[in-house]
């Protein structure tokens, strides 16, 4: 195998890192090769004997870097993905090479105080009540499951039921109320508490995906018995924020628990210029956010934010008589999230709210909007396009050839789309909306800014006057 020192192992993967950092601006934010040849590029018989160190760092560069994709450059909009900022990154692999399983704070004091430090500053930065407890995880993904199984056994504790001990059968039936337009992973974590993504009581939304504060109160006045209802701060196509002020009230004259999926969206919070998109937000008992979205730390890293502590405790504690007790004034990471073995994703937070600061952050956050606004307005100018919302965040919706028929104006969305992701000088996804192809785009990773937004207005806009001109027959913008 060959024994290379952790110096010349280090060095290697850190020369590789910068070199793929420093070209992301440049090239095509896109990957160069397809699934299937990567997996062709990776396929190999089980190794019997095993390879030096620095051989197989180079190896894995050479396979995965032509299938990697731009995810950390500037013009890169497809889904709501941050850019791992250099000093997350950083923090990272400090993070990797101290190899510390945050399972508890006795294994892992270092790790278990920088979360709790910087929770205590992401409630600050959030606004949101300084008495809540945090889970750190994965993701907005598993923070929804995190908030929802607090929120479960809360309801169904005030019915007269334990479903931490008892489980499911035989408690009272809970209702949720959902708007129409939440995220899909919002109900995948339904699906994983047992309470079906089926079973929810569908609230109507407006044309931006805000719930309908009239129809949410019809819905509310049916409920009997236990009820979760389920807002939303940042709709995924047109980041839109539901009517906190208004629903929130309506939901606690029935005793419902109210959570809020911010996955980008609440970091709005943090941005005095956009805060007023989330007022009353606060009123809410659960909340879920990225890390890895507006706070730019490395993938993964989500945080799942509880008013009730104990709710929060009750519902994720693993207890094992070869785990130390926690004491007074000390904070137990595992205690908040499903996971007893996991990474120390407190260093990373911690790194990049003190680099960034309140200021920058906001600033950051601010300057996407920005971007965003003056991308769509570009768009808007053209003969043709059609921006289907109004961008009040970083989020919006393009639809081209709007003036033909719908099947029509999808085919060229489509071909439109295409055409920008083949082109590679920005990348941006499709979607459905109301039941018509557009292009999504989001401005999120830290290194977009009026420049890169300005390039890649240009570039949409190349390409679909070059659909234009190579459709059949006499087609109008």
């Amino acid at each position: 195998m060959g024994e290379e020192s952790v110096d010349d192992l280090f060095q290697r993967a850190a020369e590789h890192a910068v070199r793929f950092r420093d070209s992301i601006s440049a090239g095509p934010q896109k990957p160069r090769v397809s699934y299937h040849a990567s997996l062709e590029e990776f396929r190999e018989a089980l190794p019997e004997r095993g390879d030096a160190g620095l051989g197989v760092i180079d190896a894995l560069v050479a396979k995965a870097e032509p299938g990697l994709h731009a995810m950390t450059g500037p013009r890169f909009f497809g889904w709501v993905i941050g850019g791992s900022h250099p000093v997350g990154v950083a923090a990272d692999w400090l993070t990797s090479a101290w190899g510390q399983n945050t399972g508890n704070h006795h294994a892992t004091p270092a790790a278990a105080a920088a979360e709790a430090v910087a929770g205590n500053w992401l409630l600050d930065l959030l606004d949101l009540p300084r008495e809540s407890s945090i889970g750190f995880v994965t993701g907005a993904t598993v923070a929804n499951f995190v908030c929802l199984a607090a929120a479960r056994g809360n309801v169904l504790r005030n019915a007269g039921w334990d479903v931490e001990g008892q489980g499911l059968f035989g408690a009272a039936p809970i209702t949720v109320l959902i708007g129409d337009d939440a995220h899909a992973t919002v109900f995948s974590a339904l699906q994983f508490l047992g309470l079906g993504h089926d079973r929810v009581v569908r609230v109507k939304t407006d044309e931006a995906g805000r719930i309908v504060v009239s129809d949410f109160a019809d819905a509310a006045g049916k409920v009997s018995g236990p009820c979760i209802a389920i807002l939303q701060a940042g709709q995924i196509n047109t980041g839109a924020f539901d009517d906190f002020d208004r629903i929130i009230p309506i939901a606690r004259d029935i005793g419902a628990w109210v959570h809020v999926d911010g996955a980008f969206g609440l970091w709005a919070r943090a941005c005095p210029q956009r805060s007023g998109l989330a007022k009353g937000i606060d009123g809410a008992d659960s909340w879920a956010t990225d890390g890895h979205k507006w706070l730019q730390t490395p993938y993964d890293c989500g945080y799942a934010i509880v008013r009730d502590e104990e709710a929060h405790r009750r519902a994720m504690t693993t207890a094992a008589s070869y785990l130390p007790p926690s004491f007074e004034g000390e904070r137990d990471p595992s205690h908040f999230v499903p996971e007893l073995s996991r990474r120390a994703r407190g260093f990373a937070t911690w790194a990049m709210i003190k680099h960034l600061g309140r200021d920058g952050i906001a600033a950051m956050v601010e300057r996407h909007c920005r971007v965003a606004n003056a991308m769509a307005e570009r768009l808007r100018s053209e003969q043709g396009i059609a921006v289907l919302n109004d961008v009040v965040l970083n989020q919006f919706l393009v639809r081209f050839g709007v003036k033909h028929p719908d099947d029509e104006a999808d085919r060229l969305t489509q071909r439109t789309i295409e055409r920008i992701q083949t082109d590679g000088v920005c990348f941006c996804g499709g979607a459905i909306w109301r039941g018509r192809k557009v292009m999504r785009l989001s401005v999120i990773a830290w290194l977009t800014d009026d420049v890169a937004g300005n390039v890649a207005a240009d570039a949409i806009i190349a390409a679909w006057r070059a659909v234009l001109r190579e459709s059949d027959g006499p087609i109008q913008a």
